[in-house]
């Protein structure tokens, strides 16, 4: 199959071998039917390109509103699995591309701790918080893939760090009774937090993220980190491929094979990110270690991970759309689980390009963070969460597929 993140530029190449995450998937019986269409390079070419637009696979919708935005950037793999095409999918997340599509398309997205899952032979954007992830129908699916590719990689040191004796069972997580802990609220999402309330929780509201407006008003600082990343990750990608029917060595031949490819759309779908982060600097440039230790300032004593250990919490709840770049940077584990849709009623909200973000019966999503490797322990809360709501399937697409996958797999009734 191809490994193209959604470019004609990567037709055609060949990695040595596979994935760790595909090794391991096949090692525990999986079956990989296919690919997805992500937004293009993680949606890390523009930031005017749609979310689910690649070059090589067109324009995804999610299937709960015409033309909705199935936001990214695992669009495909968030609308495959909603819709069954798959048992299971993956996606990989720097900031938001799991969560955000899990959100959108009404289905659990798990996000581990950056270094629990392999990012070895993954086609990459940042090394400091990329990670691999489960996208499933449900909590316990989500555990069992997550499983299955977790733990040390000899070819990816970011798995080095998972701690001697980290719970990695997060099948026996999955506990009805998980809820009796310590959670952290910053919006009230009212009928679920009387759920978690009556399963035992402990709700601390108003809890205080010190360097919550910091981080706001500098959200282009940790862009410009990504981007530091992505120069040197891409060109390391690029290095280890067996076959590179380009010869494209790095972000800059990247820039110019695109721009110069009618098959890329340029210059309607632009390469403004690339264009900036050439003229970035990189991760090994002293500017960048002090904008990283800033951000990760953010994310611990004055963000996410401070909360927890000054508040002694298990866990932080929130909506699933205000989470996910306070645990980016430090790389801690998120999960969301499906939590309705929005109403009838709901005024319709289209983007330039005619997606709806916002409309009847497109779905949200509720999260639980927490502190770095303690996986099992968010997918155990999130699990007795979504016992207790089973809000999933109270919700249905207004478009569902007319293939079984039985016909195209050649499965027959016995």
């Amino acid at each position: 199959m191809n490994n193209t993140a959604g470019s004609y530029a990567l037709i055609g190449a060949k990695v040595p071998v596979d994935s760790t995450i595909a090794r391991k998937l096949r090692e525990a019986g999986a079956i990989i039917l296919g690919k997805t269409n992500p937004s293009q390079w993680g949606h890390f070419r523009s930031f005017n390109i749609s979310n689910g637009w690649s070059a090589r696979g067109g324009q995804t919708y999610g299937p709960y509103f015409p033309r909705q935005d199935p936001s990214g950037s695992s669009s495909g793999s968030a609308v495959a699995a909603t819709l069954g095409l798959a048992t299971i999918c993956l996606g990989a997340e720097t900031s938001g591309s799991i969560i955000a599509p899990s959100h959108y398309n009404n289905i659990v997205g798990m996000k581990p701790t950056v270094g629990l899952t392999s990012h070895h032979l993954v086609v990459p954007v940042s090394e400091h918080m990329d990670t691999i992830e489960p996208m499933t129908k449900t909590v316990k699916d989500a555990a069992y893939v997550l499983q299955s590719i977790a733990g040390v990689d000899l070819f990816d040191n970011y798995t080095s760090a998972i701690p001697y004796g980290a719970d990695l069972d997060f099948v026996n997580a999955c506990n009805f009774s998980a809820l009796k802990v310590r959670l952290s609220m910053l919006e009230a999402f009212n009928k679920s937090l009387a759920i978690l309330r009556s399963a035992g929780a402990i709700i601390l509201e108003n809890t205080d993220f010190p360097a919550a407006q910091e981080s706001i008003d500098n959200g282009l600082l940790t862009v410009q980190i990504v981007a530091a990343d992505f120069v040197v990750a891409v060109e390391k990608y690029l290095s280890s491929l067996l076959y590179n029917p380009h010869n494209i060595t790095d972000l800059a031949d990247l820039r110019e094979w695109t721009q110069s490819s009618t098959l890329e759309d340029y210059p309607n779908k632009p390469t403004d990110v690339w264009d900036a982060a050439l003229q970035n600097w990189n991760n090994t440039d002293c500017e960048f270690w002090r904008a990283y230790q800033r951000a990760l300032y953010w994310g611990n004593e004055g963000g996410l991970l401070g909360v927890i250990e000054r508040y002694k919490l298990d866990a932080i709840i929130l909506p699933s759309l205000f989470s996910w770049n306070w645990a980016a940077v430090v790389g801690a584990p998120v999960i969301s689980v499906p939590t309705g849709a929005m109403p009838s009623d709901q005024p319709i909200v289209s983007d330039v390009d005619g997606l709806v973000s916002a409309g009847p019966n497109i779905p949200f999503g509720f999260r639980f963070l927490g502190a770095r490797f303690t996986d099992a322990k968010v997918i155990g809360l999130a699990y007795a969460f979504e016992q207790r709501t089973m809000k999933r399937k109270t919700v249905h697409p207004y478009i569902k597929p007319r293939t079984d996958l039985r016909d195209v797999v050649g499965m027959h009734d016995s």
